[in-house]
């Protein structure tokens, strides 16, 4: 068991490392598209039917790309960003770019879920369209964009895992290399019930956070 841990521990914090940036990088990206996505979409608060159509497009693209293709061929920019293609850091380049459409589909579906009345009173008190999405939507929205950067982050889980395949480090690497090639069971097994467990603390913590601010209403 000691030995198991002793195997456990550095690619457990190399997949915690890889899912934190690659969340908050997937955000920083997604968020702004999902919002303009809804803006400009025809029932949005600034129709652009041609804009929301280009966008929609582009983010449909990359979701599209298998993780493992999207991986390979962002090696040219994780090199640029961070001086390799190789290894952890490295990793949170592809993983953030391979999120943050999904991230922009889940902003754009919780903040059209928001009250139409409650956006139409806004705007009669002579809100912007800023003010509506700062102090309306996206308020009315947090408990759906909890649960869906809940999602994210699940998903950022089996891509990190995916990354192991071709250098990525974490718990993939480990299952791979010296559970699936050195024929080690129970080093397998390990990195398996520990992406297990994070998903699951993750749901768990997700949906008792969203539950509370809709308690909290």
């Amino acid at each position: 068991m000691p030995e198991i841990i002793r195997f456990l521990a550095e690619p457990t914090w190399q997949t915690i490392y890889m899912v934190t940036g690659s969340t908050l990088f997937s955000v920083i990206l997604g968020f702004p598209v999902g919002v303009l996505l809804c803006a400009t979409s025809p029932d949005g608060l600034n129709p652009k039917p041609s804009l929301n159509n280009v966008i929609g497009r582009v983010v449909n693209v990359f979701r599209s790309f298998p993780f493992i293709i999207l991986m390979i061929l962002l090696f040219p920019l994780s090199r640029l960003v961070v001086g390799t293609s190789i290894g952890t850091t490295a990793t949170i380049v592809p993983l953030s770019v391979a999120a943050a459409p999904f991230v922009a589909r889940i902003i754009e579906s919780a903040l059209k879920e928001v009250d139409p009345g409650a956006i139409q009173a806004a705007r009669v008190m002579g809100s912007t369209d800023a003010q509506i999405i700062r102090y309306v939507m996206i308020p009315e929205a947090m408990p759906a964009l909890v649960a869906g950067i809940t999602l994210t982050i699940i998903n950022i889980i089996g891509y990190s895992a995916m990354a192991g395949a071709i250098g990525g480090g974490g718990l993939g690497d480990l299952a791979i290399r010296y559970g699936y090639q050195r024929f080690r069971m129970d080093v397998m097994t390990g990195a398996v019930l520990v992406i297990l467990i994070m998903v699951e603390l993750v749901q768990f913590t997700g949906t008792k956070l969203a539950d509370s601010m809709i308690r909290g209403r």
